[in-house]
């Protein structure tokens, strides 16, 4: 399960580079995944592969629950 964020699924996206003379060219857009350990509830560490935006959203939400606890 290459080139997937193991999260949210996204995927590569599938489209076209156009010319000024509309001649297309198929291009493929990668996801920016990153490797990052995490700890489960179990305590064992795991590396999954996580698309950049999710790991911003994971970073707000764990940022956003300590300030709850405060």
């Amino acid at each position: 399960m290459a080139r997937r964020c193991q999260i949210t699924g996204k995927g590569p996206l599938v489209g076209y580079n156009v010319s000024h003379a509309h001649n297309k060219t198929k291009k493929r857009q990668l996801p920016n995944l990153r490797t990052v350990r995490i700890t489960l509830e179990d305590g064992t560490r795991k590396k999954i592969k996580v698309a950049a935006s999710t790991l911003r959203t994971m970073r707000k939400k764990a940022a956003q629950a300590q300030a709850d606890i405060a």
